[in-house]
């Protein structure tokens, strides 16, 4: 069987290269197969037939991660996303990898270091975000549930010392009392009740809104579920959620750390805080999204 490449094919379905991809990517194209980045598409594949024939159904930032991490695509905005928001979300506890060692274990899966000491447990906790990401982007439209929650927890505390540990859980709730920021959270015993109720209150909502999303963060921060790596998990669990619906997602990154936090903490006084803050971070994500010149809703 002879195979065609994209544009050999795009231009025998007079349609763009990117719907081909896209078309690809979502198993629509029969026979089609991944070669490194390169999609194979038999010379007698057929066009797919369009949901809506007068207009095409809008791409949207969800289908270009999934297609993009499928294609191993190189230095577009899954990979910018990747090297972001891992940085970012290691970096707020505590990791204290660079932004360029980050993008070097991303592009390359090797460490180098020259003249340096490096925590093992950055670079593990790095490597093991990657993957996180991954199951947000896979898992995207999927109900957000405990058994997600828990295997992101995994996935991220995997092989690091904590998990070597007595009394560390990975994968599953907290067994000893712990706090953040100074305050109090759930009890070992009272977590999975908590989770369980809060999940129930959250589904119950068929659309959700930005400030939905937000709602659940700060009620899952308070909760506090695990022992370690609950901000992580958190915020990994924000962004799949704006996939989900189409909402922009976005990373707190470093200078907007300090009033993340007080967003966490001054939610139930005062919503603005924290909204303003993910807002901010928002409009930086959407600048990412116009480089890319990928179109989102305003």
């Amino acid at each position: 069987m002879r195979y065609l490449s994209v544009a050999e094919i795009a231009k025998k379905w007079d349609v763009s290269e990117r719907s081909v991809r896209n078309y690809c990517a979502q198993g629509r194209v029969m026979g089609a197969f991944i070669t490194g980045k390169t999609w194979n598409i038999p010379e007698k594949a057929e066009k797919p037939e369009r949901t809506n024939k007068k207009k095409e159904e809008p791409i949207t930032l969800l289908d270009i991660l999934k297609e993009q991490k499928a294609s191993k695509y190189s230095g577009g905005i899954y990979h910018k996303t990747q090297i972001d928001l891992t940085y970012n979300s290691n970096h707020i506890e505590g990791s204290r990898l660079t932004h360029d060692q980050t993008r070097y274990i991303f592009e390359t899966n090797t460490i180098g270091v020259e003249n340096e000491v490096l925590n093992v447990d950055d670079v593990i906790e790095t490597a093991n975000h990657f993957r996180c990401i991954d199951v947000i982007i896979d898992n995207a439209k999927a109900l957000l549930t405990e058994k997600l929650i828990k295997e992101l927890h995994l996935i991220q505390k995997n092989g690091t010392s904590d998990s070597r540990k007595d009394g560390f859980a990975v994968g599953d709730y907290k067994k000893l009392p712990n706090e953040v920021g100074g305050m109090q959270t759930a009890l070992p015993e009272e977590v999975a009740d908590q989770i369980k109720a809060l999940l129930t209150e959250y589904n119950a909502r068929e659309e959700k809104t930005f400030e939905d999303i937000l709602d659940f963060h700060v009620k899952f921060e308070r909760i506090h579920p695990f022992q370690d790596g609950n901000g992580r998990v958190g915020r990994l669990i924000m962004f799949k959620e704006c996939l989900k619906y189409n909402i922009v997602p976005f990373i707190i990154e470093d200078n907007l750390k300090m009033f993340y936090y007080r967003g966490l903490k001054e939610w139930n006084n005062e919503r603005g805080y924290l909204t303003d803050t993910c807002l901010t971070a928002q409009d930086q994500y959407k600048a990412y999204l116009d480089y890319f010149r990928i179109a989102y809703d305003q």
